[in-house]
């Protein structure tokens, strides 16, 4: 009998076999924000998603929807940050998930700052400038502290996403999210020292010490090393 197994079929079967990882950014980030993680190869195949423009009056679950439709693999891991940790979540009733993780976010409307909720009550919320968020580097020029000019460039490699459009609907999104009840299927990792969503208001999270809300960045070893592990359910 002819045999018909070829590299090409075992490569095919190769990839067919890894667990695929999706990772969705934070609120008007890129996936660049992802570029220091690293899974292993031989398990493990990272797929980056990005922002896409809300269309008119599109709810977050609509939306959710409609993004969930780029996830092709069937029992996906989907990793998310910040507001895409909101997404992510919103995402999972429309998928057939091996693991859902969030980071630096939130499980409920119930873990959101005091501050978030008086924006919201005031409608301060649409008072925010974000033509400033379109005009990065138009601030970092005119600013003369170090650490403002830092983390205007931080801004500026990580934060692509600067459509008025999408800045609007995100941040309206997040404050106006109506879940109550957290998802029990949730792995939550959060940093104790996070500046956005403080860990006061957080329950039942993975807790790095020292994590602010950018640790996907600074605590990226960490992530190498025990994203695998919780993944396949052998972090302890």
């Amino acid at each position: 009998m002819e045999n018909n197994i070829t590299p090409k079929k075992i490569q095919r079967c190769m990839v067919m076999n890894k667990i695929h990882v999706y990772f969705m950014p934070g609120l008007a980030a890129s996936s660049t924000i992802f570029e220091r993680i690293q899974l292993p190869t031989a398990t493990f195949e990272i797929h980056l998603l990005d922002w896409k423009i809300p269309h008119k009056n599109e709810t977050l679950v609509a939306y959710a929807k409609r993004m969930a439709e780029e996830v092709t693999h069937d029992q996906a891991v989907l990793v998310g940050v910040s507001f895409g940790g909101v997404l992510v979540q919103e995402m999972a009733a429309f998928l057939q998930l091996r693991k859902l993780i969030i980071v630096s976010s939130v499980k409920t409307n119930l873990e959101i700052p005091v501050t978030m909720k008086i924006f919201k009550s005031t409608k301060a919320y649409k008072l925010v400038p974000t033509t400033l968020l379109q005009n990065i580097e138009v601030l970092n020029k005119f600013s003369f502290s170090s650490v403002i000019q830092q983390r205007l460039k931080l801004y500026e490699k990580y934060m692509s996403m600067r459509n008025k459009t999408y800045l609007e609907w995100a941040i309206e999104q997040m404050l106006f999210w109506n879940r109550i009840k957290p998802n029990p299927e949730v792995v939550h990792i959060h940093g104790d020292a996070d500046e956005v969503f403080p860990i006061k208001n957080i329950q039942n999270c993975i807790t790095i010490k020292g994590g602010t809300h950018i640790m996907i960045l600074t605590k990226f070893r960490w992530m190498n090393e025990n994203l695998p592990k919780i993944i396949l359910n052998q972090y302890t």
